[in-house]
Parts: C-alpha cells; structure tokens; sequence
C-alpha cells in the first residue's frame, strides 16, 4: 500500500509540474497585453522616429541607412529617405493606401501593400506600425522563448491575425515576457503563409525607462541577410496635416524633416 501511495504522491507532483501555472488569456487581457507591449516599442501616439538601419549579408555590414519616420494614430505615417544615396525618397502610409514620391517624380507612385515590403529593410519593417491598432490577438500558451542573445524567458506566446488587407504582414507570432509584457521576438509571416522573417528586439532605456532600442531582423527566405534597426531617438512630433497629402509631397521640397 505504501509503494501505490508513493506512486500517486510522484504522479500528482508531476502533474502539477507540468500543468500551466496558468489559465489562457481572454480576449481583453490579450489587447491589454498587446497595447503594452507596443508602447515599449513606441511610446507616443504622434511621434518622430530616427532609425538607422544596417543591412548584413553574410555576417558583412553591407550598408546604412537612415530613415525619419513620423507617425499619427489611425495608422497614418510619413517616413523621409535621409541616407545621399536615397535622398529625395518619401513612403506615405494612410491607412490602406501607399505612395512613393521619387526626387525627380511630378506625382507620387501609388504602391501596393506587397511593394512596401520589397528590399532588406522594407518600409514596413521601420516605420512605427502598432499591432494594437493592426491586429487582433489570441493567446497560444505560455511558454519559454529565448531572445537573440539565447537568453530565455517565462513568455505569452500571442499569435496576431492583420485586421486589413494593408497590414506588413498577414500573421505574426509574438512572445512577450510575462513578467513585464516587454516584447521578445516574433515571427513575420506573409499573405501565402511562408515565413518571411524573425524579429528580436533589444532592451534598453529610454527616457529613464525600459524600451526597445533596436529590432534584429533575420531574413527566413535569404538566411544570408540581416537587418538591424537602431531607433536613435523617439520623441512626441506632430506634423501639419498638409504633409499627410500626396499632392503636396509632389510639390514641396520636405528635405527638412
């Protein structure tokens, strides 16, 4: 009888271990979830982004990049080409529709959702898209995820589903730390269902606080290629509304900005 008792006690301990410690996530405490992971990445509703991007190929720095975004809720941003070599460059997001003026254009191009995702550092991969205002979130499990630095940590696993057809990437599965909600990595996944890229984000302190400083892109269909995205500095900006009009990025120089 002792051994059967010693038996069950070991079963009931075992169970418990590897039972979650927790129940799943409603749907309120997801978005929650969601809203604050993101202001760790942002911060500001209206804001200028300075981001340096750094593209890798083989392990080699193969060229930088800087890019001035400048962000407004409703999922509106304006994002400045700053590097010589792309000057003139502007991309405009206004919820579904997409222009690229070019320096020597009489109009801006107006591009599709994909267009924008075209090049090592696509326009959607640095400009300030929020998954609380693009996706709808659902939690997975609760699990250990590891950040680029192989460190691991207690995670929510979410799984984010694009809210419309203009979102950078159709499906994304995101770990966010439990203990913080601080994100830690996601996968990027495009329209067909391929994986299109793992994102690592960095920790580090802005404005006296626990921030995102720096976004690792790893290229799951050129395993070769490498992105890192440095946010040099995030700070509340509004632009006049005149600079959210394709008409007058045409016909105004915004090299300033």
């Amino acid at each position: 009888m002792s051994n059967i008792k010693t038996l069950f006690a070991s079963l009931l301990i075992s169970m418990m271990m590897t039972t979650p410690s927790k129940a799943a996530l409603n749907t309120s405490q997801v978005k929650q979830l969601i809203e604050t992971a993101d202001q760790f990445r942002l911060g500001e509703e209206s804001a200028r982004v300075i981001s340096v991007v750094s593209l890798y190929k083989a392990g080699e720095l193969d060229k930088t990049r800087q890019y001035n975004v400048y962000s407004r809720p409703n999922r509106e941003s304006l994002v400045v080409f700053k590097s010589s070599v792309e000057a003139g460059q502007k991309m405009l997001m206004l919820q579904e529709n997409f222009w690229l003026q070019m320096p020597k254009s009489r109009r801006p191009i107006r591009i599709t959702p994909m267009q924008k995702l075209l090049g090592e550092a696509s326009v959607g991969d640095i400009s300030s898209l929020t998954w609380s205002e693009d996706y709808q979130g659902k939690w997975l499990a609760d699990e250990t995820a590891k950040d680029i630095n192989q460190l691991p940590y207690s995670a929510h696993h979410i799984e984010l589903t694009a809210k419309t057809s203009s979102a950078s990437y159709q499906r994304i599965e995101l770990w966010i730390e439990q203990e913080t909600s601080f994100p830690i990595r996601a996968d990027l996944y495009l329209r067909s269902g391929k994986l299109a890229k793992q994102a690592y984000f960095a920790r580090g302190v802005r404005d006296d606080k626990l921030a995102v400083t720096a976004m690792t892109l790893l290229d799951a269909i050129q395993p070769t290629k490498k992105t890192v995205i440095k946010y040099m500095s995030i700070e509340p900006w509004k632009l006049e509304d005149k600079f959210y009009n394709p008409s007058f990025l045409a016909r105004n120089n915004t090299a300033e900005l």
